[in-house]
């Protein structure tokens, strides 16, 4: 715990926009900070009071001098002392949220700036706890976190998930270690009507994506009686939601051998197994083998990984999502529904439309944009940080196809009112 009488003050640079961390923005980029060489000499994680340029305080502040995001608000009482009793204020703040809208403790507890808590992500599995401590003040104060955590949930098991890009960002290692407790494997997590394994120790971040449960519901209730095709499925997250839903069949792709197996583990929890398959290999290049097998399903959901996580993958990134729409849409039956997910940051929704659009243009087909889904609400949005806001989802239903279809087109003129 560190008194606020001993902090060291940063401070913006006079042409920094001070006015956007009074309304709520939550980041200091190292171009608007003054970086002399005390403030260099802080470590990464250092807790610092932020003053504007005519020295006006702003709040209290963590500092990374290694980072593009050299500063991150942690609090606008710039008094305020980090320890047990402040993490245990976010957190029951956090929980009372989740309580209100799930019935079961299986959901996102904190989604890092949105929930107050700058760079921490945390994941309930029942009495079992993920954190995603992303930025190196969470990492200097796991300590405080995990006892405020367990005092506020109840939590007996605590795992630290140390890995992903973020972390490198932040010049932290990577690790996954078991704070508290024990875990025997794969943990169950019922979600829309099927059982779903999550790999908490070793599996793709946290183990599930618990942001893809309201876009799974919704394809879920376009499943009945079809076949489904679930590409870049991870543990079966559109797959087995579209079993619960009714569907004939599913065929989950995937290039990861152990995702798939979880997959298939919780299929056959959830009593679907003789209606599930999976098929390993790239997604193109499975894409690309169906449509020469002849194959088509009444349902196909694509949900990749981040295309354009940052701006210099974003023009490659809408090639690879105009791609996939393409491919995936070539084997969508006549009068089925197609849908198209990105988690990329850099890819504001207009743009991932728009790709998606072509993408289905191109490959002959035209149809209705039906819905637009984005993360559920454990994981809210700081409406000043795009950031957190990063899901899409599309959801299409196609026409017959044919080669003198026209590419459908979204502009500023298609949101005109008639």
């Amino acid at each position: 715990m560190t008194e606020p009488a001993t902090l060291p003050i940063v401070r913006l640079r006079p042409k920094a926009e001070a006015r956007a961390i009074r309304h709520g923005f939550p980041w200091i980029y190292a171009d608007e900070l003054v970086t002399d060489r005390r403030t260099m000499a802080l470590p990464p994680g250092a807790l610092a009071q932020l003053e504007d340029a005519e020295r006006r305080v702003l709040g209290l502040v963590t500092v990374n001098p290694r980072s593009k995001i050299i500063a991150r608000m942690l609090d606008r009482d710039a008094g305020a002392v980090i320890g047990p009793d402040w993490f245990a204020e976010r957190l029951a703040r956090a929980l009372a949220l989740r309580e209100r809208l799930y019935d079961a403790p299986f959901y996102r507890l904190v989604h890092a700036e949105a929930d107050g808590l700058a760079g921490i992500i945390i994941d309930r599995f029942g009495d079992l706890a993920v954190i995603q401590p992303n930025a190196a003040w969470a990492e200097a104060h796991l300590p405080d976190l995990t006892a405020a955590l367990e005092l506020v949930t109840g939590v007996t098991r605590i795992v630290k998930n140390g890995s992903g890009r973020a972390r490198g960002l932040e010049g932290l290692p990577e690790e996954t270690v078991l704070v508290k407790g024990a875990v025997a494997g794969p943990l169950d997590v019922p979600m829309n009507g099927a059982i779903y394994k999550a790999d908490v120790m070793g599996g793709q971040k946290t183990g599930l994506f618990y942001d893809q449960r309201d876009n799974h519901a919704f394809a879920g209730r376009l499943a009945r009686g079809a076949r489904m095709l679930d590409v870049f499925s991870h543990v079966g997250g559109f797959a087995l939601a579209a079993l619960a839903g009714g569907a004939a069949s599913a065929l989950a792709v995937d290039s990861s051998a152990p995702a798939l197996s979880l997959a298939t583990a919780g299929a056959e929890a959830s009593g679907f197994g003789a209606r599930f398959a999976t098929r390993q290999g790239d997604a193109f290049a499975v894409m690309e083998a169906l449509a020469e097998e002849g194959a088509l399903f009444d349902l196909v959901v694509c949900d990749p990984p981040a295309f354009a996580p940052a701006k210099p993958a974003l023009e490659a990134g809408l090639r690879a999502y105009e791609r996939v729409a393409r491919l995936a849409s070539a084997l969508v039956a006549p009068g089925g529904y197609l849908g198209l997910c990105s988690c990329s940051h850099a890819a504001d929704l207009a743009q991932f439309r728009n790709a998606s659009a072509r993408g289905i243009g191109r490959g002959g087909r035209r149809g209705q944009l039906l819905n637009t889904g984005h993360a559920g609400a454990d994981h809210p949005m700081l409406p000043q940080l795009a950031e957190s806001g990063y899901l899409k989802a599309l959801f299409f239903r196609l026409d017959g196809g044919g080669r003198f279809s026209t590419p459908m087109s979204f502009t500023r003129r298609s949101c005109a009112k008639s």
